[in-house]
């Protein structure tokens, strides 16, 4: 696919790891170090120096290097060019700098004798200011017991006004410790007013489930005693039954025995017997119906009985259930009465909750509507501030711009502010004016130096803020102040000279700010001094109207006013006064509004209490109208039934006895029919009557039936209660009764550990509170005596005050005689302004000094008006204070004779220097400004020179590592090969005068030249390379080779032809030299013709044809090393293997070979 596969230790990799891999054992495939192709002798022996120089450079690879040495030697070129270039510009800076330097000398010298003149001016000035002053301090001088005796007054004044200022402060100490204390004791009262409830709550519960569980004890306890009672009854009962079933069993026991032992008292003979029956059975006969009517009784008799029995267990019932249902009253009773107590009580306590309710309901109301109405006032004043601070948004911006700047602050050292913070109009109706003409420098930043405003810039983009202004005091180019326009009068002014600044360096920036700009105070004014003169001028009007020179004007802006308000701080601070006191109160009321939980507990505690009120109430009506009214109910309802039981058992038991008086006539009636009957029988048996007999069978058996009976009937009976005691469930209510107890004990044990946590919490805060009132009242108490000491000192002070009062007067008595002389004085500074003298002014300055009255302005003022000027003119010139320390003392010393001809004397000399000036040429007087120019510029490119040179020396110290690490590998190799070379070409020259050098023609970097190689053939001279043979060259161009292998060589060295143009003599030379080297040096395969050079080979590798019709390339390998003997004997030594044509040998060598 004609495409090429590299593979090492058979895996296939790229050609980069391919060659990489083969520099490690060092194959240089670029240099071809290991293999000299055919014909490369010759050309390497014609190289130019040129090209062995880019031989060299592929050997030691130092051409890696060539192309980023031409890009480092370039910009070295370069920053050197600009280098030298930036230093010619420098220096023609100088030069500028020299001849500015000149001008400024004149200008000097110009200025000296202006100085001079000046001086002298001001000498004359201050001759006659200094004696006028003499005079005024020899009149004061006069004043000066009455002004000691007014400091001392003052001072003492001072002291007690320092005493009361300490107690005030103390006061005011006192007063927020005051303040502080009773807030810690509202603090204390609004948390101990909500745990109080909280505590009550508490309370009330464990008080209900305490009597809840009183209650219930007691209804235990009743139950307890019910149930003993009721164990008590059904234990006698079923002992009565077991005593009743025992007396039964006795009772047939012994009507057994009676039985077996009556018969045998008592036998009748069967006839008698049977007679006996005969006798009866006619006896039943004639008694038929008497005994019908009998049985009819008895059973009537029965029946009665048995209702008589039901009767008084029915009587019996009634009455148990009786006392049960007294003893249910008397509970419902107290039941009633305790719920009457705890209704009231909680009447009363909800009464009372309903009257605290009303009044924190009133209180958060009020507080509720009174936050309200703050927070409208607080709106308004936000509004207000906003306004004053342009919008909210320009605020917000200005409060990022405040952080950014603090942190410039913080960052850098000479970072000074913003030019609103660091000056001020020094009258408030100048802030307009002053706003129109800052404009946006009012917000620009004023630093130090220049780095440092590219040291914020940076800063500012790594925090993303928004683009500043930044004024660096040594680069702003600033006008001279026009000196003539502080004299233009009116009301102009410069605004430099209405401003206030602080520190004194920022000047300069704010001169830079305002320029020559002129403030007036009407439009007019501005307008005629901006376009009248023959000078054009910056001016602005009171109310913000700028005219530019250029003869633009531009009006108030919308906003001007409220940016000026950014300059009225008091109204700010008066806003955020209001604004804080607002916050302050409404913090305030926001505690008052804290208290709405209170408000809800309240509510809670109230619908809590309403309810179990509600709850006791109807339990109150239900136990009242409904169970007593039952238990009564029930009560009259078993007193009628007893009440009706007792006649029906009366009429029972009547009837019972009048029947037993109808069952013994029945009787005594069968008696007679059966005694009549029987009346033979009885003879025969010996008994009076049949009944004897009877009585004793018939009467026992009936007295067993009766006594069985009423056996029966007592067991019926008491079977009967029992079984209705037993059905009573008393032991359940006890199990319920006795677990409702021990749920309330748990609950009552849980409330009262909650009550006594909160107790005690409340005993805490009450004691906290009680010592905040006590610490409070102890200090009111202490500034009880502190207000006195107070009220004595004011007393102190104020007389103290009178008699400073006193003195101040005699003093103003004296001041009337200093005011002639002060008003000389007046009049001599007043000409110093007009004539423009400064003075030199130890405080004060010429601007206090009033104006002379135009001539032009008319006299309207009134005298009042005129009085009142010169009195405020007397009191600013009264603080103007000259500074006579120029003076020569010479001038102090004159007394009053010689003051006018020294007064002459001085101004004839101030007027011969004024006429030496006059004539002197005018200098340029800007030179001092274009010298700082100058100056600034060699300043500035200074800078920009010093950093071109560093990148010089930069790009120099890149291109000198570059070019060091390129001789390096260049010099490695050719030093190397230059040691080598002489060595290798004595060896395949077989001589030692043979002589072979290689020399760079640029010693330095040989690189960039040629390289020079010459040898000297044996007998020979030198000459150039040109004068040598074609063998000669080879050997030489061999010589070269090798020398160059020798250097990292490689592990084979393949050699193709190179005995082309040897000689015999020279093949052997050269084939004894690889012989040599072969054997510990390197590998070697030598591709020849020549039987002389591959005879003395190791191996013999041979390519030929073979015979045929067609031709087919064949292999022929000799291995020389059997004939060593031979081919030593020949001459010939052991080399590295050979190819080319093979040697000739016997038919059966050569077979074996093959």
């Amino acid at each position: 696919s004609n495409s090429t596969e590299y593979r090492l230790n058979k895996k296939a990799v790229t050609y980069a790891q391919y060659a990489a891999q083969l520099e490690s054992l060092n194959i240089l495939i670029k240099a071809k170090n290991f293999l000299v192709f055919q014909g490369a002798v010759e050309s390497i022996a014609m190289k130019t120096p040129k090209e062995r120089t880019a031989m060299f450079e592929q050997i030691s690879r130092s051409n890696e290097l060539s192309e980023e040495y031409e890009q480092k030697r370039l910009a070295m070129t370069k920053a050197e060019e600009e280098t030298a270039f930036a230093l010619q510009k420098k220096n023609a800076f100088r030069a500028e700098k020299r001849e500015a330097k000149l001008e400024k000398e004149e200008a000097e010298q110009f200025r000296k004798l202006q100085s001079d003149v000046e001086k002298a001016r001001v000498e004359l000035e201050l001759f006659k200011l200094y004696h006028n002053e003499h005079e005024l301090k020899a009149l004061r001088n006069n004043m000066g017991d009455l002004q000691k005796d007014s400091e001392r007054q003052a001072a003492d004044g001072r002291e007690v006004e320092q005493q009361l200022k300490t107690k005030k402060q103390e006061l005011a100490k006192r007063s927020r410790e005051f303040a502080t204390l009773e807030k810690h004791i509202k603090d204390l009262e609004a948390d101990l007013n909500k745990k109080r409830p909280m505590y009550i709550k508490a309370k009330e519960k464990t008080s209900h489930l305490v009597k809840r569980l009183e209650q219930t004890k007691k209804t235990l306890k009743k139950t307890e005693e019910a149930y003993v009672k009721h164990q008590q009854e059904v234990a006698n009962l079923e002992g009565d039954l077991k005593k009743v079933e025992r007396g039964a069993q006795q009772y047939e026991e012994e009507v057994a025995e009676e039985s077996q032992s009556q018969g045998q008292d008592m036998q009748l003979m069967e006839s008698q017997v049977a007679e006996y029956h005969k006798l009866k059975e006619e006896v039943r006969k004639q008694t038929a119906a008497i005994r019908q009517e009998l049985e009819s009784i008895l059973r009537q008799q029965r029946v009665d009985e048995s209702a008589m029995l039901r009767s008084e267990q029915k009587t019996k019932d009634l009455q148990n259930r009786r006392e049960q249902l007294g003893e249910l009253k008397v509970q419902l009773q107290e039941r009633v009465e305790k719920l009457d107590g705890y209704i009231s009580t909680n009447v009363e306590t909800v009464g009372k909750l309903q009257k605290d309710y009303a009044s924190l309901d009133v209180e958060l109301r009020q507080a509720t509507e009174r936050h309200q109405q703050l927070n409208v006032e607080l709106e308004k004043i936000q509004e207000e501030l906003r306004d004053a601070r342009v919008d909210k948004h320009e605020s917000a911006r200005h409060q990022k711009r405040n952080e950014l700047l603090d942190g410039m602050k913080r960052h850098f050292t000479g970072v000074y502010g913003r030019l609103i913070d660091l000056c001020q109009p020094s009258h408030k109706r100048y802030t307009i004016a002053v706003t129109k003409v800052l404009g946006k420098d009012m917000d620009a930043v004023v630093v130090d130096h220049e780095k440092t405003a590219k040291d914020c810039i940076q800063y500012l983009k790594e925090q993303h803020g928004e683009p500043i202004t930044f004024l660096p005091l040594d680069r702003i180019q600033v006008k001279p102040t026009n000196e003539r326009l502080r004299e233009l009068g009116g009301t102009a002014k410069l605004v430099v000279d209405v401003m206030q600044y602080d520190p004194p360096n920022v000047k300069k920036a704010l001169e830079y700010a305002c320029g020559n700009s002129v403030v007036c105070d009407t439009m007019e004014e501005a307008r005629r001094l901006a376009f009248a003169g023959g000078e054009r001028l910056k001016t602005v009007s009171l109310e913000g109207t700028l005219f530019n020179k250029s003869g633009t004007i531009s009006g108030g802006a919308a906003d001007l006013k409220a940016k000026a308000r950014r300059w009225d701080e008091k109204q700010v601070d008066g806003l955020k006064k209001k604004r804080d006191e607002y916050m302050d109160e409404v913090k305030e009321l926001a505690k008052q509004r804290r208290r709405e939980p209170e408000l809800q507990n309240l509510q809670s505690q109230i619908s809590g209490l309403e309810t179990r009120l509600k709850y006791s109430r109807r339990d109150r009506e239900t136990t009242v109208n409904s169970s007593l009214v039952d238990n009564a109910k029930e009560c009259r309802k078993i007193d009628q039934e007893l009440a009706s039981l007792q006649p029906e058992v009366g009429t029972i038991q009547s009837r019972i006895n009048e029947r037993k008086k109808k069952i013994k006539s029945t009787e005594d009636s069968m008696n007679k029919v059966e005694d009549k009957v029987f009346k033979r029988f009885c003879e025969q048996i010996g008994v009076s009557n049949i009944r004897q007999y009877e009585e004793k069978q018939l009467k026992q058996q009936q007295d067993r039936s009766v006594r069985r009976l009423e056996f029966a009937n007592q067991v019926s009976k008491l079977q009967g209660q029992l079984a209705y005691e037993r059905k009573r469930d008393v032991s359940g209510q006890l199990k319920k009764l006795g677990s409702s107890i021990k749920m309330d004990e748990d609950e009552i044990g849980k409330l009262r550990k909650d009550e006594e946590a909160q107790l005690k919490v409340i005993d805490d805060t009450t004691t906290k509170l009680d010592a905040r009132r006590g610490e409070l009242q102890t200090k009111k108490q202490t500034s009880g005596d502190q207000d006195s000491e107070l009220k004595d000192i004011k007393t102190r002070l104020t007389q103290s005050t009178k008699t400073l009062s006193d003195i101040d007067k005699q003093i103003s008595a004296m001041e009337g005689k200093v005011e002639q002389c002060q008003l000389e004085r007046h009049t001599l500074l007043r000409d110093c302004k007009m004539a423009d003298i400064n003075l030199p002014l130890e405080r004060g300055s010429m601007d206090d000094i009033a104006d002379p009255p135009g001539s032009s302005q008319p006299n309207t003022e009134s005298s009042s008006q005129m009085e009142t000027d010169d009195t405020d003119q007397h009191e600013r010139e009264s603080n103007l204070v000259v500074n006579f320390a120029s003076l020569p003392p010479r001038l102090k010393k004159v007394d009053t004779a010689e003051f006018v001809a020294m007064h002459s004397e001085l101004a004839s000399a101030l007027t011969d220097m004024q006429s030496k000036m006059q004539r002197m040429s005018a200098p340029n007087m800007r030179a001092v400004e274009r010298l700082d120019d100058v100056q600034g510029k060699l300043s500035e490119f200074t800078e920009e020179f010093e950093s071109l040179r560093k990148a010089a020396r930069r790009a120099r110290t890149e291109f000198e590592d570059v070019k060091r690490q390129r001789f390096d590998r260049f010099n490695d190799a050719f030093q190397h090969v230059a040691q080598h070379i002489d060595e290798i070409y004595k060896k395949l020259s077989n001589t030692n005068s043979a002589q072979a050098f290689l020399g760079p023609q640029n010693a330095e970097e040989p690189y960039l030249s040629g390289i020079d190689y010459n040898c000297i053939a044996p007998g020979k001279r030198f000459g150039p390379m040109d004068n040598l043979s074609g063998g000669e060259k080879t050997v030489a161009a061999l010589a070269l080779l090798f020398a160059i292998h020798s250097y990292q060589p490689a592990p084979f060295f393949v050699l193709d032809e190179i005995d082309a143009a040897l000689d015999n003599t020279n093949i052997g030379k050269v084939s004894r030299y690889i012989s040599a080297q072969t054997k510990d040096e390197f590998q070697c395969i030598v591709i020849s013709l020549k039987e002389d050079f591959f005879s003395t080979a190791d191996m013999l590798v041979g390519i030929t044809a073979k015979p045929g019709d067609c031709t087919v390339t064949k292999v022929v390998t000799v291995d020389l090393t059997k004939y060593g003997s031979a081919m030593q004997a020949a001459g010939a030594g052991p080399a590295a293997g050979a190819a080319g044509k093979p040697v000739s040998h016997d038919d059966e060598d050569l077979a074996a070979e093959e």
